[in-house]
């Protein structure tokens, strides 16, 4: 199946250096991966290396459902980019440094259960939510 990849994407007003942290370091993974408030993510794991594996727990605060999401990397290139995958699918991360702002690029393979614009708006929301996290932290 030919699948169109779904993009998405933020500017953060912080470095690169401190943007690339937020977003490996289960410290503050837990903090921001969800897609809204009435979600949460318990815990994360994150061995970030080649073949190492990114492991976050995502639930309903009300205990009503949660699922693990786990992926295995594939690339990476400190600061700058990196890959993994699961279930057949990929996902690719990129930061470019722009000035006093970084621009994180999200583009990963949809799976066919839902609908693509509601993945990309999942996804989109999560991304915004590590955005206000990162920026919420001076």
């Amino acid at each position: 199946m030919n699948r169109d990849k779904i993009k998405i994407y933020s500017e953060i007003s912080a470095n690169r250096k401190k943007v690339w942290d937020y977003y490996t370091n289960p410290e503050h993974i837990v903090n921001w991966n969800f897609a809204s408030e009435d979600w949460c993510c318990p815990k994360a794991e994150n061995d970030l290396q080649i073949g190492g594996t990114y492991k976050a727990r995502m639930k309903a605060k009300d205990g009503s459902f949660g699922f693990d999401f786990e992926a295995v990397y594939k690339e990476i290139n400190p600061l700058e980019s990196f890959s993994y995958g699961f279930e057949n699918r990929n996902i690719q991360v990129r930061f470019e440094e722009m000035g006093k702002k970084t621009k994180v690029m999200i583009e990963f393979d949809p799976e066919s259960e839902n609908p693509m614009e509601m993945q990309k708006n999942g996804w989109q929301s999560i991304l915004d939510n590590f955005k206000k996290y990162v920026e919420s932290n001076k």
